[in-house]
C-alpha cells in the first residue's frame, strides 16, 4: 500500500507542477498580448477605420492585402478597410521614401453584433442590430453562403439599375 500512495503523491505533485506552468504560461501570453494590442489598428471585417499620419504620405506597401486595402484620402489620412481576418501591416513612406509609419493592422470580427447558426458543422451568419439578417462571413456553410451572396448582388444590380435610370425614379414626363 505504500508504494501506490507514495506513486499519486507523485502524480498530485506533477499535475500541481504542470497546472502552474501552465496559469504562468497564460498569464504571460495574456500580458504581451496586451502589450502588443495598445498599438495595433484594429479594423473590424467589412468596416473601415481611418488613420492620420504626421506628415503627406508618397507610397505605400500592405503586407497582405487580401487582409486590408489601404486608400489614401488626401495627403495625410488612410482609410485601412478590413478585407478578411487576420494580421498584417500597412508601411507609409515619404516622398523621400523614409517611413512615416509601420502600422500593424489587426482585422477582426464585430462579435457584438454577430450571431452565429451551427447545424452540425454548418455554420450560417446573421447581423443582429437589432433585428438579425442574414450575412456571409468566411467560413460560413458554402451553400449558405452562395444563397446570400447571390441576394446580396441581386439586390445590389437592382439598386444600380435604378441609378443609371432604368426603372428607379419618378422624375415624371418631360
Amino acid at each position: 500500500m505504500l508504494p501506490h500512495s507514495t506513486n499519486d503523491l507523485r502524480v498530485s505533485k506533477v499535475l500541481q507542477a504542470t497546472m502552474l506552468l501552465g496559469m504562468t504560461l497564460l498569464a504571460t501570453l495574456a500580458v504581451s498580448t496586451q502589450q502588443a494590442r495598445a498599438n495595433d489598428l484594429v479594423v473590424r471585417y467589412d468596416q473601415s477605420q481611418i488613420l492620420r499620419l504626421p506628415r503627406p504620405v508618397s507610397e505605400l506597401i500592405i503586407g497582405n492585402p487580401s487582409i486590408a486595402d489601404v486608400n489614401i484620402q488626401g495627403a495625410d489620412l488612410l482609410v485601412i478597410t478590413g478585407k478578411t481576418f487576420g494580421v498584417t501591416n500597412v508601411i507609409a513612406l515619404d516622398s523621400d521614401r523614409n517611413v512615416i509609419q509601420d502600422q500593424r493592422v489587426v482585422v477582426q470580427r464585430d462579435e457584438q453584433r454577430m450571431v452565429n447558426l451551427h447545424k452540425g458543422a454548418a455554420r450560417q451568419s446573421f447581423t443582429c442590430t437589432p433585428a438579425c439578417q442574414p450575412t456571409i462571413t468566411i467560413g460560413d456553410d458554402p451553400t449558405y453562403f452562395d444563397l446570400i451572396a447571390k441576394h446580396a448582388a441581386s439586390k445590389t444590380k437592382f439598386s444600380e439599375s435604378g441609378d443609371a435610370g432604368g426603372g428607379g425614379g419618378g422624375g415624371g414626363g418631360q
